[in-house]
């Protein structure tokens, strides 16, 4: 009998062990382009932007032959293949509100700040109510996955927009957080960092200092990636506001095919490599919303907008059950989308004041 329960103990410590390993060798990266509608990600291409001049930029031709088709499920396709080929065949997508799938900001300000917030500390402060907001009191997801042993030193960010170092509260978080057109002489050590760096200082700026294309903070992100195999990584991207704020249909739907082929890539990587394959978790969303297309309101958002609350959310990989387009009523708040990505790890997480 003692031998028996020799052996049990022996079972169980090695059970826990093995799942113990399992849950700290976990990888998260999340992704977010900045201000994308579930419109066009659900639906594809909007003609009824596409058809009035000053949003398409002369570029009308070019925009119906790339993007438009007869059906729904075709138009998304030819916009975001990855979101509709892999990402919808393993992971799921919500956010369409046609089919009763409800994702809405919890803040009631609808822009960027606090729906970066709200993404990365997993609840809600309403004194967060401005881009210019100072550093951010709530602690974020990973700033509290730099402070476990599993993750310390192996936690970073990679930020279109300047606001990042004070969103992630880069002093105090302790993990490096590259955004807009920071200067990090460490990470630039690296021959392709210090190139990356030189183009950037020296490219076009068409959205000023606060904010680069998104090549850049790609490139970066994806030679972070892969160099320096961060177990916890988010990237955010921003051309798709940037260019919806302009009225550029044009651009604006260019960004979004361009953000689904790097998710498409990142995802790839990932799924390949031997450090990454069967461990990582994605998690992909927005800030907010925008306004609709028929009150000329898509180009804006903010509480006088109406739904600009409206937004959507995907995941994939470790842990994330392949359930596709999500067609059943749900109703879905930005605040606990972090904590989505905390349980597929393994990890409980709650935002504190500091």
């Amino acid at each position: 009998m003692n031998k028996l329960y020799t052996l049990l103990f022996v079972l169980v410590a090695v059970s826990f062990t093995a799942s113990a390993q399992k849950e700290s060798d976990a990888r998260v990266i999340v992704i977010t382009t900045d201000g994308y509608r579930w419109q066009e990600l659900f639906n594809g291409i909007d003609t009824s932007i596409v058809k009035i001049k000053r949003f398409h930029h002369g570029d009308s031709a070019r925009l119906i032959q790339q993007y438009y088709a007869p059906t729904v499920q075709e138009r998304r396709e030819k916009l975001m293949p990855f979101f509709w080929g892999k990402l919808a065949a393993a992971g799921q997508i919500h956010g369409n509100r046609a089919a009763g799938s409800q994702v809405d900001n919890a803040n009631p300000y609808w822009f960027s700040y606090p729906g970066y917030s709200e993404i990365l500390t997993g609840q809600v402060d309403t004194a967060v109510n401005s881009n210019d907001y100072k550093p951010n009191p709530n602690t974020n997801f990973f700033e509290y996955l730099n402070s476990l042993p599993a993750y310390k030193g192996k936690v970073a960010a990679f930020g279109a927009w300047d606001a990042f170092d004070r969103i992630l509260n880069e002093k105090r978080a302790g993990f490096p957080v590259v955004n807009a057109f920071d200067s990090y002489p460490e990470l630039e050590k690296d021959p392709e960092m210090k190139m990356l760096a030189k183009m950037l200082k020296e490219s076009f700026k068409p959205f000023g200092m606060a904010e680069p294309i998104d090549a850049f903070t790609h490139f970066k992100a994806m030679h972070y990636l892969k160099k320096n195999k961060p177990k916890a990584l988010y990237i955010s991207y921003g051309e798709t506001d940037e260019f919806a704020h302009e009225g550029a249909y044009n651009h604006y739907l260019d960004a979004a095919h361009q953000f689904d082929a790097w998710v498409g890539e990142i995802w790839d990587f990932v799924n390949t490599d031997p450090d990454y394959k069967g461990k990582t978790t994605l998690l992909i969303t927005t800030d907010h919303g925008r306004g609709d297309a028929n009150k000329y309101q898509w180009t804006s958002h903010g509480e006088k907008v109406k739904d600009c609350y409206q937004i959507w959310y995907a995941m994939i990989g470790a842990n994330v059950q392949a359930l596709g387009e999500v067609k059943s009523v749900e109703k879905v708040y930005q605040k606990e989308l972090i904590h989505k990505a905390a349980k597929a790890i393994g990890v409980t997480f709650k935002s504190e004041v500091k």
